[in-house]
């Protein structure tokens, strides 16, 4: 899956948790956990993209974490919504799969990041050290 189609998974991921959010009972629990999944929920595709236009690679890694970050903390959301029973769980089945998978993506991206970073530093360090010699 390239950047662009996983800008647009994100996005529809957005819409989706959108609509869950409208479709929770409008009780003090309803409104509280509606508005962190909200939050979590569209915050995982508004930065991505901005982990895409990241102007460094230690940018680029720094906004995948907080990607990361809030796909892992929607998917609690979403388990809480389960249950504690606000949504029927068979509602929330497909959003909480895509939730999780998301999460794995962004988890295995990052970590892939992370290790090429700390690769290259250390080829860098390496090729520094050569030059020293």
């Amino acid at each position: 899956m390239n950047s662009e189609e996983l800008k647009k998974r994100t996005k529809q991921f957005a819409i989706r948790i959108i609509k869950v959010v409208e479709a929770l009972p409008k009780t003090v629990t309803g409104r509280t956990i509606g508005n962190q999944l909200s939050r979590s929920g569209t915050s995982v595709g508004a930065n991505y993209r901005a982990a895409c236009r990241g102007r460094s690679k230690a940018e680029f890694n720094s906004k995948l974490h907080i990607v990361l970050e809030e796909a892992d903390e929607t998917v609690f959301w979403l388990e809480i919504i389960t249950e504690i029973k606000l949504l029927p769980e068979n509602k929330i089945q497909s959003i909480l799969a895509e939730a999780n998978e998301l999460t794995a993506i962004f988890a295995k991206s990052y970590y892939t990041a992370k290790r090429n970073k700390s690769t290259n530093h250390q080829i860098s360090k390496s090729s520094n050290l050569q030059i020293l010699k």
